[in-house]
């Protein structure tokens, strides 16, 4: 139960409160809408499955990064870790302050990403800054500062901050079917979309929200070598923990639609406070606005918290920069590490949030895909042990995990070819750093 709850508290987060707005504008369809979660859902349970395989048979802690080297060399270990980064934790706690912001919003507009009252750069690449990004900045810098001083007081607060998570998405769901005054008759009513796309090719690009939104579903596999039993205990919390975020993320969004038609939803970020102002009225729709921006600080502080370990173990290894293996003397914190990711999340509250989901997605499912891939290496070899689930009609379970990763993938560069670029400038420099700098300290696979 404990592997559930970690990986139930990972996978709640930013996407959930910030994507139907976008999904109901690029799909125009509330079963399309629906629907792209359930494939999210296949999909995330796939790789959990696989994922469950890989870390029966590699039970250090580390996830991708041990998988990776084991199957590919040193090289793509490091690259995950540096993608880990930029798409794993820094950029994901800026989209999850920058939603935040925009929560807070209900109460003071400016602090809305649409209210920026600057904006830098040409039309192809624009920061923008206002009260949303000093905003979201703050929040980014607080946590980071509050994490230099261990982790027992961390903790405390993570533990409150998840709870109330739960509770108000949870309560949220049961209020809102019981006592809120919504349609059911919204659940038919389509919208015009405002993507030229066709639908088959801009349903790949709105998965890269939806794997946002499931992201997590491998983070048992982190602290593989503490799980007592992992040939039984990884696959059944790593497919229970995504099956009941499936559950509550489909709940949301049939509640979601039930309160507003698409239309009156397309584009909107804060897509809970609508739907509260919808189902309840301004007054109690400011009480979910403001716990729903707490339950978003609660991402934020995960994920500050859990990323300088990631680089830290890996620098320690001699796999990342020597520098995020300093550790705080009296804190006994990886403090480098700390600021680094606090530096590089502030920076990324510049840029457009749209653009910005669909960077994380784009490289964690890459990254996913490539780990995945790894299973028809390591199948070949003596003495694996395989798992009846993957090996059910192998190499199914594998090859729909893969394909579609593949198929965001290739429409994700032809159709996303900015946001693709930066994706694959961010590889291309992991992969030179590492040849050029890490390399003579890395351990052998």
């Amino acid at each position: 139960m404990s592997a559930v709850a970690l990986v139930v508290s990972n996978m709640i987060g930013t996407g959930i409160f910030t994507g139907t707005g976008f999904l109901a504008a690029d799909l125009g369809s509330p079963s399309l809408v629906l629907g792209i979660y359930v494939v999210g859902a296949i999909c995330a349970l796939a790789g959990a499955f696989c994922f469950s395989e890989l870390g029966v048979n590699f039970p250090s802690s580390g996830g991708e990064y041990v998988y990776l080297t084991r199957a590919y060399g040193p090289t793509w270990g490091f690259m995950t870790g540096w993608v880990s980064f930029f798409a794993g934790f820094s950029g994901p706690i800026a989209a999850a302050a920058l939603a935040f912001s925009d929560y807070l919003g209900y109460f003071w507009p400016a602090l809305k990403q649409q209210n920026a009252a600057i904006a830098i750069g040409p039309a192809w690449f624009t920061l923008k800054l206002g009260g949303a990004q000093l905003t979201a900045a703050s929040l980014v810098a607080l946590f980071t500062v509050i994490n230099f001083f261990g982790l027992k007081r961390v903790a405390a607060l993570q533990n409150a901050l998840t709870s109330t998570k739960l509770i108000v998405l949870i309560g949220f769901i049961l209020l809102g079917v019981a006592a809120g005054t919504g349609d059911w008759r919204n659940l038919s009513l389509d919208t015009a979309r405002t993507s030229t796309t066709p639908i088959a090719a801009q349903f790949a690009i709105s998965l890269f929200w939806v794997y946002v939104s499931y992201s997590g579903w491998n983070a048992a596999t982190y602290v593989a070598e503490e799980i007592q039993n992992p040939a039984k205990t990884l696959p059944k919390a790593l497919a229970l923990g995504t099956a009941l975020v499936a559950v509550l993320y489909i709940g949301l969004n049939v509640l979601f639609i039930y309160s507003t038609p698409l239309e009156q939803m397309k584009g909107v970020i804060a897509i809970g406070s609508l739907t509260a102002k919808n189902l309840f009225g301004p007054a109690v729709a400011g009480i979910f606005s403001a716990l729903m921006a707490v339950s978003l600080m609660s991402t934020v502080n995960a994920m500050v918290t859990i990323g300088p370990r990631v680089y830290y173990a890996m620098a320690k290894n001699g796999a990342f920069f020597p520098g995020a293996a300093v550790v705080n003397p009296k804190w006994h914190t990886p403090v480098n590490a700390i600021v680094w990711q606090g530096i590089v999340a502030i920076l990324f509250t510049l840029t457009p949030f749209p653009d910005l989901v669909v960077y994380i997605g784009f490289l964690l499912n890459f990254f996913a895909t490539v780990t995945v891939s790894s299973l028809f290496v390591f199948r070949k070899r003596p003495g694996w042990q395989k798992l009846p689930i993957v090996s059910f009609a192998f190499p199914l379970v594998p090859a729909v995990f893969i394909l579609v990763g593949v198929w965001m993938t290739l429409f994700g560069l032809t159709l996303q070819p900015k946001i693709s670029a930066a994706a694959i400038i961010t590889i291309g420099a992991g992969a030179l750093l590492y040849r050029f700098r890490i390399q003579n300290n890395a351990p052998t696979a």
